[in-house]
């Protein structure tokens, strides 16, 4: 998984409120395509119309939002269902970072699986960052997860929070399984401790002497 640190990119607003992970990738989808070619279809059914062209009223497909890769939306962004492939959806179409005044609650939790930001300001603060921007010729904003900021061309900036726990695990690139693996050593020193405390548990008969266990190996 990439790591998220600091990043700068062209912003895009989609300023609806609830959207969900329907809007973001249809379900047939993910029947058709493998996880790293969703990015075409992202937001579909808004994107598109009817012959397949793009729609020229849809902010991504407008010049001055080519190539964003931080979107603002309205509240509730990810509600709906619990499919991950929405974030792989936004991943695809190059979005490291998506501002909203709340999230879906899966949501959230696939975007930190998955390297992408979800960074929560109120509604106040993401209608200021949007006037900073308007008058730009480049929408251009500065996220920094190890700040903890979101900073505009013209230094202004606005703080927002997240759990420390994932904050240090996408700074490090890490998802849920790379994160226990920094504790390999705690893990094996557990697990040694354990067997000298409930050898019973431990013990099974087979290919190993007793007291041994192979990790994942069924009793």
């Amino acid at each position: 998984m990439r790591a998220f640190t600091e990043h700068t990119g062209r912003v895009v607003p989609i300023l609806r409120r609830d959207i969900d992970t329907d809007v973001l990738i249809r379900i047939e989808r993910l029947i058709e395509n493998p996880p790293d070619a969703l990015g075409p279809f992202l937001f579909e059914a808004w994107r598109y119309l009817p012959d397949g062209s793009p729609d020229p009223a849809f902010a991504l497909n407008q010049e001055r939002y080519a190539g964003a890769s931080i979107l603002v939306a309205g509240p509730n962004f990810g509600c709906g269902s619990s499919r991950e492939h929405a974030v792989w959806a936004l991943d695809g179409q190059g979005i490291r970072c998506v501002i909203a005044p709340s999230f879906g609650d899966i949501f959230v939790q696939n975007c930190f699986q998955n390297g992408v930001l979800p960074v929560a300001l109120d509604e106040a603060a993401i209608a200021e960052v949007l006037a900073e921007l308007e008058p730009l010729d480049d929408p251009l904003l500065t996220v920094s997860l190890e700040q903890c900021a979101v900073s505009a061309p013209s230094g202004r900036r606005w703080t927002f929070v997240v759990a420390d726990d994932r904050r240090e695990a996408l700074l490090q690139g890490l998802d849920e399984i790379g994160a226990t693996l920094l504790r390999s050593d705690d893990i094996e020193r557990f697990m040694r401790d354990d067997r000298d405390r409930r050898p019973w548990v431990h013990h099974h008969s087979g290919g190993h002497n007793a007291g041994e266990t192979t990790v994942g190996e069924p009793k």
